[in-house]
């Protein structure tokens, strides 16, 4: 026994709920496959308590639903899934949870995709088959720890930051954050406002910005070049926050939003950190070598004694587990091997949602352009 539909959506973050609400406007039947038991189970379940939307929240709507009037600027963690929530209801979109794909292929002659996944309330496998395929797992599907020689012999407690939800348990505690992004920046400041002895490893240059910094850029963009805007808002952080090399950070010979646009990685923007940073409360270690029991040696020959480790090292695409066929849209790493803006169409139709590294914004992007696509084939298809 098989359920049909013209599309199938596998994932129920923000990209899969925006893809789905975008084909209902348009009154295409889909399906959306969860593997988690409630939608946008990362911002739910995976985020710490402090969590806040880093840009303003007209560049994080998804589509043909604005946030609240009543919404400050920068969108709390629980406001955002207050938004989300609304959205579904809002727009009927009703995933199927609890389902875990196993796989997704398309067999050569075949008009039409064969999802297979795990029912975990029942246990059973159930088919469903579409026309249409949308990967909406995004980039941050699966939390990525690197590999550590000895980190398997540590005497304390590892966590990835999707576990983390605050410090309190850490209090009194010696713990490193390892990853300079704006988790890693963030949990370390968590950490000391809850009383714990916080130090971050850093392997990579970063820039740091205020939120205030990244609105204007982002106005700024829309007049002029890219890198004219990086100047101004580099200057504007140096008269803000000095030279911070000698505290062990170092800026990236590129400029934020070049680095941004280029490689999807973006600026830190600092909650208060920097400070911590400033008056001693956060000490900056560099990269890891080892760890051997409660101790880890760094790269610059140093060894201390931590505690606890807050791995915030991002997440991983684990789109190649599953799908059989990637229709070229995937490289090795599960990432589009298109760049923007052609990054979300594969071949026989097979679309991706949030894989662009730009964020809400361009899951809103994609959502629509996904969704205007298979209603263009559609209509094209009956005129014939």
């Amino acid at each position: 026994m098989s359920q049909e539909t013209e599309v199938i959506i596998i994932g129920a973050g923000p990209a899969g709920i925006a893809t789905s609400a975008c084909l209902n406007l348009l009154s295409l039947p889909n399906i959306v496959l969860e593997r988690e038991c409630c939608t946008a189970s990362l911002w739910k379940n995976k985020s710490y308590d402090r969590l806040k939307l880093h840009l303003a929240k007209q560049y994080c709507q998804l589509p043909h639903m604005r946030f609240p009037s009543h919404f400050p600027t920068f969108v709390s963690k629980s406001q955002f899934i207050n938004y989300l929530d609304a959205y579904v209801f809002r727009f009927g979109v009703s995933p199927l949870l609890g389902r875990s794909v196993e796989s997704a292929s398309r067999e050569d002659g075949e008009k039409c995709w064969r999802v297979v996944a795990r029912n975990a309330g029942s246990g059973e496998t159930e088919v469903f088959e579409g026309r249409f395929l949308v990967v909406a797992t995004g980039e941050n599907s699966a939390g990525f720890v690197p590999e550590v020689v000895g980190l398997e012999d540590f005497g304390g407690e590892v966590v990835h930051s999707s576990e983390y939800g605050n410090g309190t348990r850490y209090e009194g505690k010696d713990v490193l954050v390892v990853g300079c992004g704006n988790s890693g920046m963030e949990i370390a400041y968590d950490l000391v406002n809850c009383g714990a002895r916080a130090a971050i490893s850093v392997r990579s240059p970063v820039h740091v910005l205020t939120k205030e910094m990244v609105q204007l850029g982002m106005c700024m963009l829309n007049l002029l070049p890219c890198n004219v805007v990086d100047k101004m808002v580099q200057s504007l952080a140096k008269l803000k926050y000095g030279d911070f090399s000698h505290y062990g950070l170092q800026t990236p010979s590129k400029g934020p939003f070049y680095l941004k646009r280029t490689t999807g990685r973006s600026p830190v923007i600092d909650v208060g950190t920097m400070r911590k940073i400033k008056i001693g409360q956060i000490q900056v270690l560099p990269s890891i070598t080892s760890i051997k029991g409660d101790f880890i040696e760094f790269a610059n020959g140093k060894t201390n004694r931590f505690q606890a480790i807050v791995f915030a090292t991002g997440y991983k695409s684990t789109v190649r587990k599953w799908l059989k066929d990637d229709g070229e849209l995937f490289n090795e790493d599960g990432m589009p091997k298109k760049t923007m803006p052609d990054h979300w169409k594969g071949e026989n139709g097979l679309y991706c949602v949030g894989f662009a590294r730009s964020g809400l914004i361009g899951i809103s992007s994609d959502a629509q352009n996904i969704a205007n696509d298979i209603c263009l084939i559609l209509s094209q298809q009956k005129d014939r």
